[in-house]
């Protein structure tokens, strides 16, 4: 079975981005260092995103995920399809499972914050790797916001520093028996 992993990076005060979505706070990765990310990416084949998410991609430079299938969440474009992303509304949960019981190679949650509580609500998640950015912006959009997420545990499976400051944190999510 695939899982659903939440890659992400917060900055310290747990904020993915500034309250007008801007970026600017998070480090560049480089050819010397991407924080994993080469090998993160060629380990899925399927990303999933809220619409906002994708509407901020956009504007950030060239189509970044050509060659992987996208899902966007959207309740105002629900079943829409657009030359990049297949928009998806409705029961989130069951179409998720469905997804996860697929083929394929894992799949990516990147955000943002409304999606994660809905997929951590939902006992979607089966992965989180986290990186924390060693910077506080003082308020913006927040990584968790307040809901019901039923006092989920994680077990920490690995945490890598990184010499610019980084921190990324891997845990799986415990699933209640």
């Amino acid at each position: 079975m695939r899982h659903i992993i939440l890659y992400i990076a917060s900055s310290l005060d747990g904020y993915l981005a500034r309250p007008d979505g801007g970026l600017d706070w998070l480090p560049q990765p480089t050819e010397a260092e991407d924080y994993g990310y080469r090998d993160f990416y060629a380990s899925i084949d399927t990303i999933i995103m809220g619409r906002k998410t994708y509407d901020l991609i956009l504007t950030l430079g060239p189509y970044p995920y050509a060659g992987k299938t996208v899902y966007v969440l959207s309740r105002t474009r629900a079943g829409e399809r657009d030359e990049r992303v297949q928009f998806i509304g409705g029961d989130i949960a069951r179409w998720a499972a469905d997804l996860k019981a697929a083929p394929g190679k894992d799949l990516w949650l990147e955000g943002g914050g409304e999606v994660v509580r809905e997929f951590l609500a939902a006992r979607l998640i089966d992965r989180l790797i986290l990186t924390v950015v060693p910077v506080l912006i003082g308020r913006g959009l927040p990584l968790f916001p307040p809901g019901e997420y039923g006092d989920l545990t994680l077990r920490l499976i690995r945490t890598i520093p990184y010499p610019d400051g980084l921190v990324q944190v891997t845990y799986d999510v415990i699933r209640p028996v």
